[in-house]
């Protein structure tokens, strides 16, 4: 009997709230039956939105995944200032010099471009072999240094009740929107934290392909969820694309000698990878190594 092939490409995940992102990828190793899978990027077990989950050799492409920026709508409440900066937290400072829509405005553009920030101590980082979500629980207190960050755009979209702004955000991996709440509360001289939170896309995967648990556990009944697979390069659109020469192909699946002139002739930039393509089939992503080409990601059976 035919073995049927390993599936390899990404589960573009709505996530609910209130599960964390290894329990979703938990989840989805279930319904492939303990297929190898692995996020591509944690989001907090309060917020919802986009979770890219890599299948079997595209866990592979994770440092390869085109521009890891992100995109999120966000409601910041002000009044109330929280421990965790989000709304599972304790309160830890209040006010009520809440400020208007002007206010909100004109102190936004601080917060564009490269800034500095320091995470919460209720995150996943570690320090000294410790997450400081662990040390914080246990009532310990961490120095931790603040970091680059890039906020690409940042606007007000609008008040909400009791107190709340939504704000769409587009940054670099690493921010922390609940810190921007918590820093722009702290800006205008009125507590605030995040109230809610909802990822929009990360890199390349946005709302327009994402797939929730119900849907893919309903796929996986029917035997379909291969359905719901986006193919290796779905995270690779920012990476040039090289035919590999009928006579390099055994070399290619061989690890062979590659000559590297083969591939400076379809255009490659020297100092970057690209991937190798027979036919409509992604093999592999490579990267040239003197007057080598050598594969740096195997992807093909």
């Amino acid at each position: 009997m035919t073995q049927p092939k390993p599936l390899c490409g990404f589960l573009n995940v709505l996530k609910p709230p209130g599960m964390s992102s290894a329990q979703v990828v938990g989840y989805v190793r279930r319904l492939l039956n303990g297929a190898k899978a692995g996020h591509a990027g944690t989001l907090d077990p309060e917020a919802a939105g986009i979770l890219p989950v890599m299948v079997g050799k595209a866990a592979r492409l994770f440092d390869d995944l085109q521009d890891k920026e992100k995109e999120y709508v966000a409601e910041v409440a002000f009044g109330v200032a929280t421990d965790t900066q989000d709304a599972q937290g304790v309160p830890v400072a209040r006010g009520d010099r809440w400020p208007d829509e002007s206010a909100i405005r004109a102190a936004l553009p601080r917060f564009l471009g490269t800034i500095l920030q320091t995470p919460p101590m209720y995150s996943a980082l570690k320090q000294d072999g410790q997450r400081l979500y662990d040390l914080a629980r246990r009532g310990r207190e961490a120095v931790v240094p603040a970091r680059e960050v890039t906020v690409h755009s940042l606007r007000l979209t609008g008040l909400s009740p009791n107190h709340g702004a939504l704000l769409r955000v587009c940054c670099s991996r690493g921010f922390y929107v609940r810190t921007l709440c918590h820093d722009l509360g702290e800006a205008l001289g009125c507590p605030a934290h995040m109230r809610f939170l909802l990822r929009t896309r990360s890199g390349p995967f946005g709302l327009d392909t994402a797939v929730t648990l119900e849907a893919l556990a309903e796929k996986a009944a029917r035997g379909t969820l291969a359905e719901c697979l986006l193919p290796p390069e779905a995270g690779l659109g920012h990476m040039p694309m090289a035919q590999v020469p009928p006579d390099l192909v055994k070399a290619v699946r061989n690890g062979g000698h590659i000559p590297w002139n083969r591939f400076a002739a379809q255009g490659m930039d020297a100092d970057k990878p690209f991937g190798l393509r027979l036919g409509d089939t992604l093999l592999a992503v490579a990267q040239r190594r003197g007057d080598e080409v050598k594969v740096r990601t195997w992807l093909a059976e």
